[in-house]
């Protein structure tokens, strides 16, 4: 068997992947560009009271991520269903108005409503990677993640300080900015995007017992190789948390860095991220393939946090950011390796269940890296580690690299479907699926 052929082929493929290129970035940038002055607007609301604010901001960001825990699984069950340009338009759409409805909020209360619609209709990047899956051949894959790894780069770099500017004018501009992206991401949408999986290849119907968070994870152990991927995803998105969690404080502390250098450094990392998605992915997997360039950008990622965790010196440590940098190889591999291993009916599902261990790790990733910082520089700690938590980022890398030498396959297979979806066991217990048996 080969893998499913792609629904959109030729010039309509390639406008296909530009649009979803500018959905995940704009996306990004609504998301990047309340950054600056979410926190500031939750202190205005808080009566100027940072300590109390601080309280808030990190209320609504363990909201965001268990909302998102909970519904991202019904996302890609959805896009299953009923295909995927849908879920992208709602999604834009929601997030249009949301954007609007924070603009306006007028309480905190009102304020957290508005995140957590957020959390809801923010499906664009679960249904995006599914899209990549339906309309790019499988040895092209790793290539287009990491061109939409680069529109998060681009996205992440560029808006925070878009934001903080409109922020000096007005708290609430960058909210009505952010509104006017995502809606004209939504009317771009309406009349370019077209939809990705016919109605031939999509699930038979809605399956609630892979809609939730548990019954998605679930449906992950019915492929095993891609379970153990889904380790290697949950792994290294737990590590990821290490920055936004300690760097500010990190660098203030460790090498008293203040705002610019912080904004700088943190500029350099995107620029760094932003290459190697847009330029190395491609080269990387044309020549080592998916399996090796995930291992060497696991590698790369546990060799960047050692130093960061080990140095006293600020030059030094920002030797580390090329090499941190390389471990942006990982992710477009283990996404394209995942797509190999299931069929377009599951695609959706199995996305929406990546998502939730990626939010899992949003849920437990502050508390970790925050709560080992302020343990190893406290005076009651038995060592003084400042890097503790570059470290046990660079350990649970270490692990990721373990089970991808494992886990990840060797060689390109055929993606299958679950039981339910058609597959059937033989004599000697091997799943075959008719389904799946189109050749490109």
């Amino acid at each position: 068997m080969t893998d499913t052929a792609p629904a959109v082929t030729g010039a309509k493929r390639r406008a296909a992947l530009v649009f979803i290129f500018f959905v995940v970035l704009i996306d990004v940038l609504a998301f990047g560009l309340i950054i600056p002055v979410l926190p500031k607007l939750i202190e205005q609301f808080a009566g100027g009271d940072t300590a109390h604010a601080a309280y808030w901001v990190g209320a609504f960001g363990t909201i965001f991520a268990a909302i998102q825990f909970v519904t991202s699984p019904i996302q890609g069950a959805l896009s299953d269903r009923f295909g995927r340009r849908p879920v992208i338009l709602l999604s834009c759409l929601g997030l249009g108005l949301d954007f609007v409805f924070m603009a306006l909020a007028p309480t905190l209360a009102w304020l957290l409503v508005g995140r957590i619609i957020a959390g809801i209709t923010s499906a664009s990047f679960t249904t995006a990677n599914a899209y990549v899956a339906d309309v790019v051949p499988p040895e092209q894959r790793a290539k287009s993640y990491g061109m939409i790894g680069a529109a998060f780069g681009i996205g992440f770099t560029v808006a925070p300080a878009i934001g903080g500017w409109l922020g000096e004018i007005d708290l609430r501009l960058p909210f009505w900015f952010a509104a006017g992206l995502a809606l004209l991401n939504f009317a771009y949408g309406l009349f370019v995007l077209p939809e990705s999986l016919p109605k031939e290849r999509r699930s038979p119907r809605f399956d609630w017992s892979h809609a939730n968070p548990v019954g998605s994870i679930g449906l992950l152990r019915q492929y095993p190789m891609v379970l153990g991927l889904a380790a290697v995803v949950f792994l290294a998105n737990l590590a990821h948390y290490v920055y936004p969690s300690v760097f500010v404080l990190f660098a203030g502390y460790r090498f008293g860095w203040g705002p610019q250098e912080v904004g700088l450094v943190l500029l350099v990392v995107g620029v760094c991220s932003i290459i190697v998605n847009a330029v190395l992915v491609g080269q990387a997997v044309q020549r080592l393939g998916e399996r090796r360039t995930l291992l060497l950008g696991l590698s790369c990622g546990v060799v960047g946090f050692t130093i960061y965790g080990l140095t006293g010196n600020g030059w030094l440590w920002l030797l580390g950011i090329p090499v941190s940098a390389l471990w942006a190889l990982a992710a477009p591999a283990t996404q394209a390796l995942i797509t190999r291993e299931v069929g377009p009916q599951v695609q959706g599902r199995i996305q929406g269940a990546l998502m939730s261990l990626v939010s899992m790790a949003g849920i437990l990733g502050p508390t970790l890296f925050a709560g080992s910082f302020g343990y190893f520089i406290d005076d009651a700690s038995p060592v003084h580690l400042p890097g503790a938590p570059w470290l046990i980022a660079g350990v649970l890398l270490a692990c990721a690299v373990a089970i991808a030498w494992w886990k990840a396959p060797r060689a390109a297979t055929a993606p299958v479907l679950p039981p339910q979806e058609g597959a059937q066991e033989t004599s000697a217990g091997t799943r075959t699926d008719a389904a799946v048996a189109e050749t490109t």
